[in-house]
C-alpha cells in the first residue's frame, strides 16, 4: 500500500530499522533513533543497488517520487542514477572551490598574510587599487580561468585615462597574487608575467617629484619642521594640499579668497589658461591660513617677499627651501606637488575629469570648461578634504 504524509507522520522509532515501502522501489528507512531517511531499491546491470534520496521531511513524499521518477527515467536509458548524482556531488564541489578561489578570494588572502609587514597607510593603499581597480573586473573570475588578457584588460582601464605610472604599478600587483597563485597551487604559471609589456612606458617626468606614500609623510614632516622665512614656510605648507602652480600660489591675494565659502578664486590674468580657476579649500587649508593672516592679513599678499612687501616671494626661495631640506633637484621640485597630487589621487580611482579640472588642465572648448567647472565643483571639494586628510595621515605615519 503506497505511503501518505499521515503514515509517514506517525512513523514510530522501533528497537530495528523499520522499512515503509511506497512503491516503485521508493522505501522510507526509519532508524531506531527516529530518523527518517528516503531511499530507492533498484537494479542496474544484474546488480541490486541503493540510492539515498534524503531525509525527511526535508524531501516531502511528493519529492521523494519526483526523484524515483526521474531515477527510473535515467534507468530506462541504461544510466546509473547513483553515478548521475557522484558527478553532481563533483560539479558542484567543483564549482565551490571555483567559488573559494576567485581572483578577489585569493587576492584577499594573499593581502591578509603580507598586511602584518606593512604600515597602515601602504595598507590602505594595496586594498584601494585592489577593490576599486581590479575587483570590479576581475573579483568574480576563478585564478583558473584568468587569461592574460584578464589582467591587461583591468589595467588598461587606468592606462586609457593616462595614468601610466598607475597602471605600471597595478601589474606589479597582479603579478604579485598571480605568483601566489602559482604557489598556491591554483594555476600552473604566472598568467601576469610580462603585462608591462603592452603598456605604455613610464616617461622621465621633467619635472622630479615624489610619489611612494612613506616618501610623501618624510617631506611632509620635514616641511613641518622646516624654520626658515615665513611666508617660504607657510607657502610650502599650504602647497602640497592645493597643488597649483608655483606662479598662482605665490601670487595669491587675500581678496582672492572668501573664508566664509571655504574656496580660492584665482582670477583668470592670473591662470595659464586665461579662465578663473577655483580650489575648494580642506579645513587644514583654512587652519593655516587664520594662522598666517595674524602676520600677513594686512598685506595684498599672502606670501610677501621678506625684502618688499609689495611683491610676492619667489620660485626660486621655495626651490632653496626644499634644498635646504636635503631634496636636491632630481628628487622633488615645486612643481611636483602637482605631479604628486595627480599620481596618488588617480591611483586612490577618483574620477579622471575631476582630477584634471582641479589641475586646471586646458580644456579648449569654453563652454564645456565652464560646464565642467559647475559640475565637478562638489566632487573637487569633497576630494580636496579626502586629499588633505590623506595627507595628514601620511605625515603622521613616522615609520
Amino acid at each position: 500500500m503506497p505511503l501518505s504524509d499521515t503514515s509517514i507522520r506517525n512513523a514510530k522509532a522501533q528497537d530495528k530499522a523499520l522499512k515503509l515501502f511506497d512503491g516503485g522501489g521508493l522505501f522510507l528507512f526509519v532508524s531506531p533513533a527516529g530518523g527518517k531517511l528516503w531511499r530507492l531499491k533498484y537494479r542496474f546491470q544484474g546488480k541490486e543497488k541503493l540510492l539515498a534520496l534524503g531525509a525527511y521531511p526535508d524531501i516531502s513524499l511528493k519529492d521523494a517520487r519526483k526523484k524515483r521518477d526521474e531515477a527510473k527515467e535515467l534507468l530506462a536509458k541504461d544510466i546509473d542514477p547513483a553515478e548521475v548524482k557522484k558527478e553532481a556531488k563533483a560539479t558542484a564541489a567543483a564549482l565551490e572551490l571555483e567559488m573559494a578561489t576567485t581572483f578577489e578570494a585569493v587576492a584577499r588572502e594573499w593581502f591578509s598574510k603580507k598586511r602584518h609587514a606593512w604600515t597602515p597607510g601602504h595598507q590602505k593603499k594595496i586594498l584601494s587599487r585592489l577593490e576599486n581597480q581590479l575587483f570590479p573586473i576581475l573579483g568574480a573570475k576563478p585564478f583558473s580561468s584568468i587569461e592574460p588578457g584578464d589582467f591587461l584588460a583591468a589595467i588598461q582601464k587606468a592606462e586609457s585615462r593616462g595614468a601610466i605610472e598607475t597602471a605600471h604599478r597595478l601589474a606589479q600587483l597582479c603579478g604579485q597574487v598571480s605568483r601566489y597563485a602559482r604557489i598556491m597551487g591554483l594555476t600552473r604559471y604566472d598568467v601576469a608575467a610580462g603585462l608591462t609589456e603592452a603598456l605604455t612606458p613610464v616617461q622621465t617626468n621633467h619635472y622630479a617629484t615624489i610619489t611612494d606614500p612613506a616618501e610623501v609623510g618624510h617631506l611632509l614632516r620635514a616641511i613641518d619642521e622646516y624654520a626658515g622665512e615665513p611666508s617660504i614656510c607657510f607657502a610650502l605648507k599650504v602647497l602640497p594640499f592645493v597643488f597649483v602652480r608655483s606662479v598662482e600660489l605665490r601670487g595669491a591675494e587675500w581678496s582672492e579668497f572668501d573664508f566664509d565659502a571655504a574656496t580660492w578664486v584665482i582670477p583668470a590674468e592670473r591662470m595659464k589658461m586665461k579662465r578663473p580657476h577655483t580650489v575648494p579649500l580642506a579645513r587644514q587649508v583654512i587652519s593655516l591660513l587664520n594662522d598666517l593672516r595674524n602676520t600677513t592679513g594686512n598685506g595684498r599678499f599672502l606670501f610677501p617677499s621678506l625684502f618688499s612687501a609689495s611683491r610676492p616671494i619667489s620660485d626660486m626661495g621655495l626651490l632653496n627651501a626644499l634644498r635646504r631640506m636635503g631634496y636636491a633637484k632630481g628628487v622633488m621640485t615645486i612643481h611636483g606637488f602637482r605631479s604628486m597630487a595627480s599620481t596618488l589621487l588617480n591611483e586612490q580611482g577618483y574620477r579622471a575629469d575631476v582630477i584634471e579640472a582641479q589641475l586646471a588642465h586646458g580644456e579648449k572648448n569654453a563652454i564645456r570648461a565652464a560646464y565642467n567647472h559647475a559640475e565637478y565643483l562638489a566632487e573637487r571639494r569633497q576630494m580636496m578634504q579626502e586629499w588633505a586628510d590623506y595627507l595628514d595621515e601620511l605625515k603622521a605615519n613616522n615609520n
